[in-house]
C-alpha cells in the first residue's frame, strides 16, 4: 500500500483575495503564486488539480502561471487545460490545469462550449503510479446556471463512458473527479446527480464530509469535491485554512496498492 495525497484549489487566475480580476500587477500576481507554491511545498501533495489558472493573459500579467508555479515547487509534470482563448489587444488563454509528481503519461482537454471567455471545462490526465495507471479529472463547472452544470454534466459522463469503452481493460482504477463545482452538495444539484453516476459504477466516496471553501476569508458554502473511486482507500479529507485565494484548498489522502 502506497499513501497519495491530492489537492484541488481554485487559483482565481493568481489574485490571491482581490475580488476585481485585471487590477493586480504582475508583480503582485507572482507574489500571490508564490504564496500558493510555498502552501504545496509544505503539504507536499502528490497531485494538484488547479482551476482558473492563465497561461498568457492580459489580464493576469501575460505569463504562465503553471510554469511559475513548477519553477517554485518540487513538482515535476503538469498538464494545462485552455478552456478560454481570445487573440488581439486583450488576450486571454485560461483554464485548468493538473501538476503531478509522477509522470503523466496521457491527457485531454475538453471545453463545454466555445466562449472566449468565461467558457468551463475539464482536463483528463492518466498518470503513471506505482503498480498502474491512475485517471483524474480536474473540472470547473458554470457558477450560475443549474441548468448549464447538467449539461456540462452530461458531457463529462459521456466523456468517460467513451473512456471506460476504450480503455477499461488498462485501467488500474475508476477516474478520481474532481475539482470546482460552483455549487454545495445538494440532491437537486449535479454533485449529487455525479455521484449517483459514479455510485452506479463502483462505491465511490464524496469528499470532504466538512468544512466550507467559499469564500475563503469567511467560508459559508463547500463548493469544491473530490470523488474518490473504491481502490482509493483509507481516505482522509479536509479543508485547509487558507488565504491564498478566494476558494480555500481541499486536501484528500488515501492509499492505493
Amino acid at each position: 500500500m502506497r499513501r497519495f495525497r491530492l489537492v484541488t484549489l481554485n487559483i482565481a487566475h493568481g489574485r490571491g483575495l482581490n475580488p476585481i480580476q485585471g487590477t493586480s500587477s504582475a508583480e503582485r500576481l507572482r507574489h500571490n503564486l508564490r504564496r500558493i507554491a510555498a502552501l504545496l511545498r509544505r503539504i507536499k501533495p502528490d497531485f494538484v488539480a488547479l482551476q482558473e489558472i492563465d497561461q498568457r493573459s492580459a489580464w493576469a500579467g501575460n505569463f504562465d502561471q503553471l510554469d511559475y508555479l513548477l519553477d517554485h515547487t518540487d513538482l515535476t509534470y503538469s498538464v494545462f487545460g485552455v478552456h478560454n482563448r481570445r487573440e488581439g489587444r486583450i488576450n486571454l488563454a485560461y483554464g485548468n490545469a493538473i501538476l503531478s509528481r509522477y509522470p503523466i503519461v496521457s491527457s485531454e482537454t475538453v471545453a463545454f462550449g466555445n466562449q472566449a471567455v468565461g467558457e468551463k471545462g475539464f482536463v483528463f490526465a492518466e498518470i503513471d503510479i506505482p503498480g498502474g495507471h491512475l485517471p483524474i479529472v480536474n473540472l470547473h463547472l458554470h457558477y450560475r446556471s443549474r441548468a448549464k452544470r447538467f449539461d456540462q454534466l452530461r458531457q463529462l459522463i459521456e466523456f468517460l463512458q467513451q473512456k471506460r469503452d476504450d480503455h477499461a481493460a488498462e485501467w488500474d482504477m475508476l477516474p478520481i473527479v474532481c475539482g470546482d463545482f460552483n455549487t454545495p452538495e445538494s440532491k437537486a444539484d449535479v454533485t449529487a446527480a455525479l455521484r449517483d453516476h459514479l455510485e452506479s459504477l463502483a462505491e465511490y466516496t464524496l469528499h470532504p464530509r466538512r468544512g466550507r471553501t467559499f469564500p475563503s476569508i469567511l467560508p459559508v458554502r463547500l463548493l469544491d469535491f473530490v470523488y474518490l473511486p473504491p481502490r482509493a482507500l483509507r481516505a482522509r479529507s479536509r479543508v485547509l485554512r487558507s488565504l491564498v485565494s478566494d476558494h480555500r484548498p481541499v486536501l484528500v489522502d488515501f492509499y492505493a496498492a
